[in-house]
């Protein structure tokens, strides 16, 4: 029996490095949109997109944040950009053990560009004024079996918060996003 395919909407954010001059308005957006409450507040350390800078060579890269990783890797490979050294961390999109970038300041739980979940385009695309952030989406044929392995990633998520806060508190939060829509 073949495997059913199902189609899904990927939306990814291009990068223009060489538009890019450094604002860091993507991160200013991004940080006041994931404040609790949102808008209330601008703390660098809660934003999915960093910007990789070196404002002497005027060389400025977004990063946003991807996937989670339980365990640091093993390349630590050096890019040198216009004369100047920097170590492939630099430009990683994960949270890892052995770094700080893209993790929640106040618990340590792992951040990933949720693409300004509930608006029509991510904030930091909107922000980007020279336009070095851009949203691409595209329809890709998934797997059954891709689909249950994103359920498990979502337990996996829910069962880490529950752990944390409580199973109560996040059924509290459930219920008032619910009550949103």
């Amino acid at each position: 029996m073949k495997a059913e395919k199902q189609k899904k909407i990927v939306r990814t954010i291009k990068i223009n490095a060489d538009k890019c001059n450094g604002c860091r308005a993507c991160e200013l957006i991004c940080s006041a949109f994931h404040a609790i409450p949102k808008y209330s507040s601008n703390n660098p350390a809660r934003s999915r997109i960093r910007v990789v800078r070196d404002p002497l060579s005027d060389i400025f890269i977004p990063v946003y944040a991807g996937d989670y990783a339980v365990a640091e890797c093993a390349g630590r490979d050096k890019y040198t950009i216009d004369g100047k050294e920097y170590d492939e961390c630099a430009f990683c999109r994960a949270s890892c053990p052995s770094r700080e970038e893209f993790k929640e300041p106040d618990s340590g739980l792992p951040l990933k560009c949720d693409m300004c979940e509930g608006e029509d385009e991510p904030l930091c695309v909107k922000w980007c004024l020279v336009d070095a952030l851009v949203l691409e989406e595209r329809e890709e044929e998934i797997e059954e079996a891709e689909v249950k392995d994103e359920l498990a990633e979502l337990e996996i998520g829910l069962e880490a918060l529950a752990d944390r806060y409580g199973l109560g508190k996040i059924k509290d939060i459930v219920a008032r996003m619910s009550k949103k829509d």
